[in-house]
């Protein structure tokens, strides 16, 4: 305890003295991340060119399934357009077109596919006007449908992208929940209503299976719509389904996904939200971290918040819930604080890492970005400029960029996924950038930070 008091006013103390601080040069720290967004790049590039992910460490190559599906060129399109990374943008959709096709037999993960592909191809395709990504994505949407056809109309996990064949009845909310954004626009840019309707409603039938008390569980199975694991939180396998609750609503106008939102995020509030002081603090410094319940009670199961958790700022504050965004975003950064960068998954009562790997995840530098759009707060700027340098210390190497296997011991992992450059390093550069980078207003970004708008009446 007496260790936990001692970090904890180590941090207030730090973050008084940063408070006074002027605000960061953010020109310079835009053209820093564009430097080592461009470092990772060509690492993959020169490494792992045609494939998925580079290994960062030995300077090798990772795919996903058995032929590559250009996850890192997809991923990363719609970044290096909105950094002017003109030529490079170029060569990498004309290389895109001539190579990535969606007729392979393998077994695909829909959500995954969904977030960075499609999403990826709909973002590039509203950035460049090019109507041959637009038809790459209606062609991956087209094999993606049969995941649909389950009993409940909630999809399965996995597809065939060549025969249509599914599997993986037991599933989670962030998977059946996480596809209205990037379904809903192929269908308003398509016109093919039916990429709509069946994304709404696996959103709808994740919806309807709350408990009395407004929560939803971990797991459950699509083809009984029964409840395998009744945890509810706000972290790994549900996180993006309220996200797409509210940003369904945003985007489309959607009336069923307003009410829903409006519906759920008050239980979240009551059951999952945990305020509480720490021993000899006063009672306006409690701190606001989100924990683990029973769905069905409400009953607190686990004190752990972690990277994935991050996001959730950014939700309140787009929600317009800018008190509460700021008070987790404030034990965000501590929990990033405790070892210099943040953890999987991390126990906020007694200030102890439970999983303590880090793979390069974007959702703290997300809610960072978010509540200084929203509040012009220099303090976000000076919190970014502080989680920029910790990334680049701890996770730079000169092939790329690696995971961490320990936020401890700072060892670090032989993994790059491609959500670095969709994500991380997007947020990083547009919480620096000058604003007309990007009309953040006028943009819905998906769970995988490609940023769609809403082109059609």
């Amino acid at each position: 305890m007496i260790k936990s008091i001692t970090l904890l006013l180590v941090f207030l103390i730090t973050a008084a003295s940063a408070n006074s601080q002027p605000a960061p040069n953010k020109q310079k720290l835009a053209a820093e991340v564009k430097a080592e967004f461009l470092h990772a790049w060509n690492g993959y590039k020169k490494h792992a060119w045609g494939h998925d992910d580079l290994r960062p460490l030995t300077k090798g190559f990772h795919d996903w399934y058995a032929e590559p599906l250009l996850m890192t060129p997809v991923d990363a399109l719609d970044t290096m357009i909105l950094m002017g990374l003109k030529d490079e943008a170029d060569a990498t959709r004309k290389y895109i077109l001539d190579n990535l096709s969606f007729d392979k037999d393998i077994d695909v993960q829909n959500f995954e596919i969904t977030i960075r592909l499609l999403g990826g191809l709909l973002s590039s395709y509203q950035l460049t006007g090019d109507l041959r990504l637009l038809a790459l994505a209606e062609d991956l949407g087209h094999r993606l449908l049969p995941v649909f056809e389950s009993p409940t109309g909630l999809p399965y996990k996995f597809v065939n992208l060549k025969t249509g064949k599914v599997r993986g009845a037991e599933t989670n909310p962030a998977e059946t929940g996480t596809l209205l954004i990037e379904f809903g626009t192929l269908s308003k840019l398509t016109g093919k209503q039916i990429f709509f309707d069946k994304a709404k409603r696996a959103l709808v039938e994740t919806y309807n299976r709350r408990s009395t008390i407004g929560l939803i569980g971990t797991r459950f199975n699509v083809e009984t719509g029964k409840w395998t694991n009744t945890d509810s939180h706000i972290s790994a396998e549900i996180d993006s389904y309220y996200e797409y609750l509210l940003k369904s609503w945003l985007l489309f106008g959607d009336r069923d996904c307003k009410r829903m939102w409006l519906e759920s995020i008050p239980a979240v509030n009551k059951y999952l939200a945990d305020e509480f002081v720490r021993e000899g603090e006063r009672q306006s410094s409690a701190e606001l971290w989100y924990g683990h319940a029973d769905m069905n009670t409400g009953k607190r199961t686990t004190t752990t918040y972690g990277a994935l958790d991050a996001f959730f700022p950014a939700v309140l504050a787009l929600s317009g819930d800018l008190n509460r965004a700021r008070r987790l975003q404030a034990s965000s950064f501590l929990m990033w604080k405790q070892h210099g960068i943040e953890p999987e998954e991390f126990n906020y009562r007694t200030m102890e890492v439970v999983h303590a790997g880090y793979p390069l995840r974007p959702e703290i530098v997300e809610s960072t970005y978010h509540l200084y759009h929203y509040t012009k707060d220099p303090r976000y700027l000076r919190m970014g400029a502080t989680l920029f340098r910790d990334f680049v210390t701890h996770c730079k190497t000169d092939a790329g960029y690696a995971a961490l296997k320990n936020v401890i011991t700072k060892e670090k992992s032989d993994s790059m996924q491609s959500f670095l450059f969709a994500e991380t390093f997007k947020y990083f550069y547009l919480l620096f950038a000058p604003p007309k980078t990007l009309a953040f207003d006028k943009v819905t970004f998906n769970t995988e930070a490609h940023p769609v708008r809403r082109t059609w009446k």
